[in-house]
């Protein structure tokens, strides 16, 4: 092959290959950049409603960051940086694979829009009141990231459950819980106002995944040195997918559970 030929087929090939970004660009609308896309609500899972509904793949193709759990509530998720992680019970961590469903989910693109500082060493106690005094408002959703070196990380994983599934309250009670000293890793979750009461968890919701992928969890408490940077991504649009069949279609979701949620989650 001589040389023109070389150059001829390395330009179509930088052609192809641009026009490929072009697409990808085309095919992930903007706006859906701004939405937090959720499955199904905390109410029901709290309910015993942990049979999956939509796939893990399913579910990269609305986010590339993000929570939530599996099929029959085993271990807990983190989504970060397009890649779906497993936490679980026994204190791993893995990919699952991408046919592997979740029964409560919540997942967007992450795109920084601003950043705050924490202003001296907290706990997750301090760090939701303080933190939240610092948000431009208390009535948006924002997707929250953190990076760093946390002196303390406590994290929960709560083991797959059988049928006839009990409450969340109940399966919370047979969990897994993990202290971690001086864990480097990504604080993944969300911050979300009050009027989300019932679809999901309301103020901070945070799981934890460690740098080398080894561990991570639900977080029950931390401790977040001063100066380290809280990125937020102001999200305005929502999406819910419900299941159409199943538990979901038959439980009683009227009642007030978020005393019980505050348990589970703290």
């Amino acid at each position: 092959m001589d040389r023109q030929k070389q150059v001829l087929i390395a330009g179509l090939v930088i052609i192809l290959l641009a026009a490929l970004a072009v697409f990808l660009l085309i095919v992930t609308d903007p706006e859906d950049r701004e939405t937090l896309y959720q499955v199904s609500t905390i109410d029901a899972l709290q309910q015993g409603v942990f049979d999956g509904v939509q796939p893990a793949g399913e579910l990269k193709r609305h986010g590339d960051f993000g929570i939530g759990t599996f099929d029959a509530l085993d271990g807990e998720m983190i989504v970060l940086e397009g890649i779906v992680y497993q936490a679980t019970a026994d204190g791993h961590v893995r990919i699952p694979p991408d046919n592997l469903t979740t029964p409560f989910a919540t997942v967007t693109y992450y795109g920084e829009d601003f950043t705050l500082a924490a202003g001296e060493t907290m706990n997750f106690s301090v760090f939701s009141k303080e933190m939240t005094d610092l948000l431009p408002s208390g009535n948006m959703v924002y997707v929250v990231r953190m990076h760093g070196t946390f002196p303390s990380m406590k994290v929960r994983a709560i083991p797959a459950q059988e049928k006839p599934y009990p409450t969340l309250s109940e399966a919370a009670a047979n969990q897994s819980v993990y202290v971690y000293t001086n864990a480097t890793g990504t604080v993944v979750g969300c911050y979300l106002p009050v009027f989300f009461e019932g679809l999901n968890v309301v103020g901070y919701h945070l799981h934890f995944i460690s740098d080398d992928r080894q561990t991570g969890g639900h977080i029950l408490d931390l401790t977040v040195p001063e100066g380290t940077a809280v990125g937020y991504d102001r999200t305005p649009e929502f999406t819910m997918v419900l299941p159409t069949s199943g538990d979901f279609t038959t439980v009683d979701l009227s009642q007030d559970l978020s005393d019980d949620l505050a348990r589970v989650e703290n």
